[in-house]
């Protein structure tokens, strides 16, 4: 099934086609053949949906069962842009809780990583974007999330370390604090962190 995202109000798509087609020209790439004629435009509209997240409500319900285990959604998709050199990186979010009085819809995790990779980042700004948020807005006793990306500014470019893979972790509450929680967070991830 293919999503159509509809771009932010505020993004100026003629422009951004304008200036992805100078970029071009500047880099010596004519876009005057069939095959190229409309890829500025097809680069300002990629552009457009990389930086646009869709819009969702963070949804929590309350703990009536009390429950105070692990709660955990491991290898959601991540994909983002480096804002370095504006080049994606792709790889998977493990993102987990303790509940505390509420627990989240669990789609909810996979919202909150689309939400935060959806501009130019980082990814070590981005794993404490997601964390943060939901310690903000769950209160949960632990927080912990974990990313695994390739970034293709390191491999295509650059030191061409074709196959790295960039791993990044912030832990919050129990799950920094207690070294059993903190232990049973990483080994239910499979992320290879310590």
């Amino acid at each position: 099934m293919h999503v159509v995202h509809e771009p932010d109000p505020g993004i100026d798509l003629v422009a951004a086609e304008q200036a992805a087609g100078r970029l071009l020209q500047a880099l010596g790439i004519s876009t005057d053949s069939e095959s190229l004629a409309g890829t500025p435009g097809r680069m300002a509209r990629a552009y457009a949906e990389l930086f646009t997240p869709r819009p969702f409500d963070l949804t929590t319900f309350p703990n009536d069962e009390g429950y105070d285990e692990l709660v955990l959604a491991r290898s959601i998709p991540v994909r983002s842009v480096c804002e370095h050199h504006l080049l994606p990186f792709v790889g998977v979010a493990h993102v987990g809780y303790l509940p505390g009085h509420r627990i989240l819809g669990l789609s909810k995790l996979a919202r909150i990583v689309e939400h935060f990779a959806c501009r130019p980042q980082v990814q070590e700004r981005l794993t404490k974007q997601i964390a943060d948020r939901l310690e903000e807005h769950l209160q949960p006793k632990g927080v912990g999330v974990v990313i695994e990306a390739e970034h293709t500014c390191m491999t295509l470019r650059g030191v061409q370390a074709t196959g790295a893979c960039t791993v990044t972790s912030t832990l919050l509450g129990s799950l920094r604090e207690d070294p059993r929680s903190r232990q049973e967070f990483f080994a239910l991830t499979g992320a290879h962190t310590s």
